[in-house]
C-alpha cells in the first residue's frame, strides 16, 4: 500500500514536472515566435521602404532623362532656327547715334589699273599708312586725310567697316575708294555709289598691321565677319 502511494506520488511529480516543462517551453516559444514575427514585420517594412525608395529614384531618373531630352530638343530646334533663320546684319543696327557724311564711293584694287603698280613693285599692295591692303570685316579704304584722317573707322552700308589706310590724288573731299581684291569684284559688288557713311571712330593719323589685325579678330564681331568676306580671300 505504501509502495503504491510512493509510485503515485512519483508519477504525480513527474506529471507536474512535465507540465511545468511544457508551460515553460510554451512561454519561451511564444516570446521567440513573437520576436521572429516582429523581426519579420520589420524586415517587410524595411523592404517596402527600400522598394519605394528605389521606385522613387527610378521615377526621378526618368524625369531627369526626360528633362535632358527636352532640353536637347529645344537646343536643337533653337540651333536649327538660328542656322535656318536670317543672319545678323550690321545694316540692321541703329547707326543714328554716329555722325554721318554723304560721300561718293568707288572701288579700287591693288593692281596697275588702280595704283599704277605691278606685283614686281616692292610697294605693291602697300597703303599710305604702311599696312597691306585687306578685304575683311575691317577693310582698308582710301580717303582724303583732311576729311577722314588715317585710322578713321567708317561703317559703309553694303560694304562693312572701312579703315582709312590709304590716300589718292583722285580722292579729294567727300570721296572714298573701297578696296576689293579683283576688278571683277569692284564692278560686280560695288561700282560707284553715293551714300551716307557713319563715323564710328575718328583716326589720329596712325594705323599699323597690329591695330588692323586686332580689329578683325575681335571675338564679339566674328558673327559678322563672313557677311562681307564669304566670297573673297582674306
Amino acid at each position: 500500500m505504501i509502495f503504491r502511494k510512493k509510485i503515485m506520488i512519483r508519477i504525480g511529480m513527474l506529471l507536474l514536472f512535465i507540465l511545468a516543462l511544457l508551460t515553460t517551453f510554451q512561454a519561451i516559444s511564444g516570446v521567440e515566435a513573437s520576436s521572429y514575427s516582429s523581426k519579420d514585420n520589420q524586415n517587410k517594412i524595411e523592404s517596402i521602404k527600400e522598394t519605394s525608395f528605389h521606385h522613387k529614384l527610378k521615377e526621378l531618373d526618368v524625369s531627369l532623362k526626360s528633362l535632358k531630352r527636352l532640353q536637347a530638343e529645344k537646343t536643337q530646334i533653337s540651333s536649327s532656327k538660328e542656322v535656318l533663320g536670317e543672319k545678323p546684319l550690321l545694316e540692321n543696327r541703329d547707326w543714328s547715334a554716329y555722325p554721318k557724311k554723304r560721300v561718293v564711293a568707288t572701288g579700287y584694287t591693288a593692281g596697275y589699273e588702280s595704283t599704277g603698280k605691278t606685283p614686281n613693285d616692292p610697294l605693291f599692295g602697300i597703303t599710305y599708312s604702311g599696312v597691306k591692303v585687306k578685304r575683311d570685316l575691317y577693310s582698308t579704304i582710301a580717303a582724303d586725310p583732311n576729311v577722314f584722317p588715317i585710322g578713321t573707322i567708317l561703317f559703309i552700308p553694303d560694304y562693312g567697316f572701312g579703315v582709312v589706310a590709304d590716300t589718292g590724288s583722285a580722292i579729294q573731299g567727300n570721296k572714298l575708294d573701297l578696296y576689293y581684291k579683283t576688278v571683277d569684284d569692284v564692278y560686280k559688288k560695288w561700282g560707284k555709289k553715293t551714300l551716307d557713311v557713319y563715323i564710328v571712330e575718328k583716326g589720329d593719323g596712325k594705323l599699323t598691321e597690329a591695330m588692323l589685325k586686332k580689329m578683325n579678330e575681335k571675338k564679339s564681331m566674328q558673327v559678322f565677319r563672313q557677311q562681307y568676306t564669304n566670297s573673297e580671300s582674306r
